[in-house]
């Protein structure tokens, strides 16, 4: 059973339909990437898991609890990052997270040890005297990511952790995350398709209100392979000639050339890589470069959008 499950999730702002029948299961220790196009519903859809808005109809359940509109008892499983954590400027680290601790009703023992334990894996060791006024966007979302993992939850949610971050400050959010892997579950919201690439083990791409993509990369990429292939040739002249083959002037072979590079895309059942090679083994032409075309994340993203 998945830490998070999701049925037949539906939610409209007056005849603006966000959630169209929204079904997704999260499975537990995995960090999942949820993804889609900036208004496409998912901060809307994790509003609804923390219970802070009534979805027109369905069910959620967080560790086999059902979550209910305006309770928060499912919340005690959740650590939650806002894609703008606010702070009060004053304190230092270490003072903001035992106070979180104490609203939470952790020991003073066990605030003392996770307060040392998290400033440590989200970098801000040396910093934990510091006024949080003067940090960084990038220090602020990783005093956020420890803000949040303090109650152990088993279920972390993040919307947009990385978006307004530089590179450096990405790449170490993505760390901890992978790092914080072991811990909890991570549902990780986003619209930038490469920190999904880089971390996430499962994928959801939510579209029209529903998720219209999911599975793990390379489930995805076996599914929407096309028989594509790119040969690059030792010149223009060997190009076209090979473009201008008459075995693929059929209705199913597409075919671009750049150069002397011909890229050559075929949806017919019984077309793949020998086919190619019979007609280069015909012409007497060996290419530089035989290769076949990988779908990307993107390319999978931008054909489900469109």
């Amino acid at each position: 059973m998945g830490i998070l499950e999701i049925k037949q999730l539906y939610k409209s702002f007056g005849c603006h339909e966000v959630l169209n029948g929204l079904d997704m299961d999260v499975p537990e220790h995995s960090i999942f990437g949820f993804v889609g196009q900036n208004g496409a519903g998912k901060t809307t859809t994790m509003k609804i898991i923390l219970g802070l808005l009534k979805p027109d109809s369905g069910s959620v359940t967080v560790c086999g609890e059902k979550v209910t509109y305006g309770e928060t008892k499912t919340n005690r499983n959740i650590g939650f990052l806002p894609d703008v954590p606010e702070f009060y400027g004053y304190m230092n680290p270490m003072e903001y997270l035992k106070l979180c601790g104490e609203i939470t009703g952790l020991t003073k023992y066990k605030i003392e040890l996770k307060c040392e334990e998290l400033l440590e894996l989200v970098g801000l060791k040396y910093e934990k005297k510091k006024k949080i006024g003067g940090f960084s966007r990038g220090m602020k979302q990783r005093l956020g990511i420890a803000q949040a993992l303090l109650n152990e939850p088993k279920l972390l949610i993040c919307d947009e952790p990385t978006s307004a971050l530089d590179p450096v400050g990405r790449k170490e959010i993505l760390d901890i995350l992978s790092a914080a892997k072991g811990k909890t579950t991570i549902l990780f919201s986003t619209h930038i398709l490469s920190d999904v690439e880089r971390v996430c083990d499962r994928i959801a791409v939510l579209h029209g209100g529903k998720i219209a993509l999911s599975g793990t990369l390379s489930e995805m990429k076996d599914r929407y392979r096309h028989n594509g292939f790119v040969l690059e040739f030792e010149n223009e002249k060997e190009a076209c000639f090979f473009e201008n083959a008459e075995e693929l002037k059929k209705p199913e072979i597409s075919l671009s050339r750049n150069k002397n590079v011909v890229t050559v895309l075929m949806t017919g059942r019984d077309m793949d890589g020998h086919f190619l090679l019979c007609i280069l083994s015909q012409k007497r032409i060996t290419p530089l470069k035989f290769t076949v075309m990988e779908p990307t994340l993107e390319s999978l993203f931008m054909e489900v959008v469109r």
